[in-house]
């Protein structure tokens, strides 16, 4: 018998994903559940496993190359004589995407447990799978080297093909980049956390007069964005002093605890009074949430960004939070992020205060009913309550709501208790 292996649908935004690479090449033994191929979705790189036993007879999307979910992408034969049969069925065809997929579709793989060692092999991330680059997949296989015994060289360890080569024994090779490097899209504004260790994309030089199309992130900022779009947005902002927040975080910074971490956890505190904030619009009626998860947004290197989601932040210790935090965004920028890591978020911060921005406005996700924008905490010179003229630190923060669930009472009523909290009371943050 023949089966076809469909692209997956790897996320809930998700309408076409790309070939990063193939892990199996035509002619070998595929067994079930073994990874065959990886692809690249609108938010992460994804191991995608085979639900049949049998020999991958041709591959009908190859690396680089984008399929839409539900399409074929390959075919698989159960024996040998059956081979010859798919590639005929392959290219008669055209193998046209089906409708509706008569076989279920391959699943992300399961990540890989630790098994309590104390130190996870150089090339597995802490997802459970082989960071590496398509090349140097491909090169690994031809030169047979053991990925997981290699540590990669390149952004977060990720493999790259230089460290395959050198493994092997082989003069490595300048890659045509080194040699001659092309023009990129500058990245865009991030919106970035301020206590977020990974340093803001540098600027390259654009390629002026080009049109350079969009990558798969950001088409799908894109689609998003224009969903928003048909979202009735209203605005609310306020000014938080923040000196004590502040002095709260210089006396617990070593601990490991950053300013992301205590932003998200005072957002988490005072969200648990108004489930409205977190709630979100349905064609039935307000969809409640019954979990406060606190998505924030990283920019991306090449363009687009990533929401992250620190889930039950209410619930979850400051230093717990902090520890999340960080690896989220390591495994976010090596695209190594599960979908439920980034897609359940019930509420959103963005964040430009890093680059000195004063205030702005932010665009709710879909699927969510408000999002958090915060500027820069800067001195200002304010009247103090004997009448006189005092500096303190204060920042701008804007809330941006969907008005089709939620008011302006209630918008400003949150933004009230989350400024009570951070100015008298960001201690109780720490228990």
């Amino acid at each position: 018998m023949i089966h076809e292996i469909f692209m997956p649908a790897l996320s809930s935004t998700m309408t076409e994903g790309k070939i990063v690479s193939w892990t199996k090449s035509p002619g070998d033994k595929v067994e079930k559940g073994e990874t065959v191929v990886v692809v690249e979705s609108d938010k992460a790189d994804m191991d995608v496993e085979s639900f049949y036993e049998g020999i991958l007879a041709t591959i009908v999307v190859g690396e680089g190359e984008v399929a839409p979910v539900g399409g074929a992408i390959a075919l698989l034969a159960e024996t040998e004589a059956e081979i010859e049969e798919a590639k005929q069925r392959a290219q008669q065809t055209a193998v046209a995407t089906p409708n509706t997929p008569s076989v279920p579709a391959p699943t992300p793989a399961t990540p890989i447990a630790n098994n309590g060692a104390s130190e996870a092999p150089a090339a597995v991330a802490v997802s459970g799978r082989i960071v590496a680059s398509p090349r140097a997949r491909k090169l690994a296989k031809t030169l047979k080297v053991d990925l997981t015994s290699l540590k990669g060289s390149g952004p977060f360890g990720r493999i790259v093909a230089e460290d395959v080569q050198a493994a092997a024994g082989q003069p490595v090779q300048p890659t045509a980049a080194a040699i001659a490097p092309l023009p990129t899209v500058p990245a865009p504004v991030p919106t970035v956390p301020t206590s977020t260790t990974v340093p803001a994309p540098a600027a390259a030089s654009a390629p002026l007069g080009q049109v350079v199309p969009f990558n798969t992130l950001q088409g799908a900022v894109v689609r998003n964005m224009m969903a928003s779009l048909q979202v009735p947005t209203f605005r609310t902002g306020y000014t938080i002093t923040t000196d004590n927040l502040d002095a709260l975080y210089k006396q617990i910074k070593s601990k490991g605890v950053t300013m992301t971490g205590l932003l998200a956890k005072a957002v988490a505190v005072t969200l648990q009074k108004h489930p409205l904030l977190y709630a979100s619009y349905t064609e039935q009626g307000i969809q409640y949430n019954s979990n406060i998860n606190v998505s924030v947004a990283v920019a991306m290197e090449g363009g687009g960004l990533i929401t992250p989601v620190l889930r039950d932040a209410d619930k979850t210790d400051i230093y717990s939070i902090s520890r999340n935090w960080k690896d989220l965004v390591a495994r976010s920028r090596s695209k190594q992020l599960q979908p439920d890591e980034y897609s359940t978020g019930t509420f959103t911060l963005s964040n430009l205060g890093m680059f000195g921005v004063d205030r702005f406005d932010a665009i709710i996700p879909p699927g969510q009913g408000s999002i958090l924008a915060i500027g820069a905490s800067r001195p200002q010179v304010v009247a103090t309550e004997d009448g006189l003229l005092g500096v303190k630190r204060q920042m701008q923060v804007n809330l941006s709501c969907d008005h089709r669930i939620i008011y302006g009472a209630d918008a400003a009523a949150f933004l009230k208790d989350l400024a009570e909290l951070i100015e008298h009371n960001p201690q109780s943050l720490t228990l």
